[in-house]
């Protein structure tokens, strides 16, 4: 299982998350075509640069807007507050974010990942101002950057195949920020009232200015848990933060392969006989969301002959009761079972970017005992390259097959 540690010394922003996934492994490219597939009308990109953070090398993503033929000054970032300084004109509800991320021509994990943090979001802002979640308007976390960097980071832990995001506990800073609503206190409400939801472990530190913003706590309060894991290292990603502090400001994210952990793995199943199929595509993506390993769908014959479709989850034993509470709430399923499995043998992995005659194809690759054993590219990138050459796409993957031996 390849799995990520967030090693949050400094705390945690967007950009800095973004960052240190483009250290990681994340192509630009990759995650710019991405971002433009939310059709924003900013037309927002990634620019990254390297930046030396005290002794540290480490990668700053800045997020540029073009507007017709001109780029945007770069905007203010989230270590200096980014999420609580702009204008109300680049503010969106949060009705209207989920509209925009549901449009758009990305993969449903990365979908069901964005809109679970910007749930996150929104119900923290709901609890602090007393609303509906549907009355909730970001005013700074709408801002066009950070849907960048909350996108962005759905992107990034697709491309590179992690599975499940671990953290360290957080650093608790103090003093006083302007935003919107005035001067609050540190750390900022939306951000104290994600980590009180997750309940994040945090740590005394003596900076007097924001650590761990808005965004940052929501990708961690909606994907992480928070516990250091057992891990063969892989690859070590390093985020930069805007500001300069007496200690490296970075965030460091390590990726590597885990071991079952938390008890092992269990097989979630239900029948499904009386509901329309069609929300079983939404279900499936609620459920990677929500970490499932993998999900299945199986036709059967139940009682009386009547046709049915079998809904099996893969999932760790820590995910089972969040997994079949979503079973329970999004079909019509009366009870789920759960069936423990004893061992699970798997290959590593690794994404390599090939290039073609039609452009840039990830390409997954099976290794045993560190050779390859078999390569896969990824299909929606290939689909989506034979619509724009006007070919089969069977000759689009072909060619990254090529490329790639």
């Amino acid at each position: 299982m390849k799995i990520a540690y967030c090693d949050c010394f400094s705390g945690i922003s967007g950009d800095m998350f973004l960052g240190a996934l483009i250290d990681a492994g994340l192509p630009i490219d990759i995650l710019n075509e991405g971002i433009a597939r939310l059709h924003m009308p900013e037309r927002p990109h990634v620019h990254t640069s390297i930046v030396m953070k005290g002794a540290l090398r480490a990668v700053s993503a800045h997020v540029l807007e073009t507007h017709g033929e001109a780029e945007a000054d770069l905007p203010q970032h989230h270590d200096q507050h980014h999420d609580h300084q702009h204008s109300h004109g680049h503010g969106r509800a949060f009705t209207d974010i989920t509209s925009l991320i549901e449009q758009a021509d990305l993969s449903t994990f990365v979908k069901q990942t964005s809109l679970a943090i910007f749930r996150k979001l929104a119900e923290a802002e709901a609890h602090i101002h007393g609303v509906s979640i549907e009355e909730v308007h970001f005013h700074e976390v709408g801002a066009v950057d950070s849907i960048v960097d909350i996108v962005g980071a759905a992107i990034g832990l697709e491309y590179l195949g992690i599975e499940r995001l671990f953290a360290s506990a957080l650093p608790m800073a103090s003093g006083h920020v302007q935003t919107q609503h005035g001067l609050l206190p540190l750390p900022a409400p939306a951000t104290l009232s994600l980590l009180a939801s997750a309940q994040a472990p945090v740590v005394p530190s003596e900076a007097r200015v924001e650590l761990v913003t808005p965004t940052g706590a929501a990708i961690l309060a909606a994907l992480a848990t928070f516990e250091q894991p057992a891990m063969s290292i892989t690859a070590v990603g390093t985020g930069a933060g805007r500001r300069d502090l007496p200690w490296p400001n970075v965030l460091r994210l390590i990726l590597g392969q885990g071991g079952l952990g938390q008890g092992g793995l269990v097989q979630i199943e239900t029948n499904i006989d009386d509901m329309n199929p069609q929300v079983l595509g939404y279900v499936m993506g609620r459920l990677f969301a929500a970490g499932a390993l993998d999900v299945f769908f199986v036709p059967i014959h139940m009682k009386k002959d009547r046709p049915a479709t079998l809904v099996g989850v893969i999932a760790r034993r820590a995910d089972e009761p969040a997994l079949a509470r979503i079973l329970l709430e999004e079909t019509s399923t009366l009870g789920v079972r759960v069936l423990p499995i004893e061992r699970r043998h798997e290959a590593q992995r690794e994404m390599r970017l090939v290039h073609t005659q039609f452009g840039e194809v990830p390409v997954k690759i099976k290794l045993l005992d560190g050779a390859p054993a078999g390569v896969s590219p990824e299909y929606d990138v290939c689909a989506r390259l034979a619509g724009q050459h006007h070919v089969p796409v069977r000759q689009v993957i072909e060619a990254a097959l090529k490329a790639i031996w």
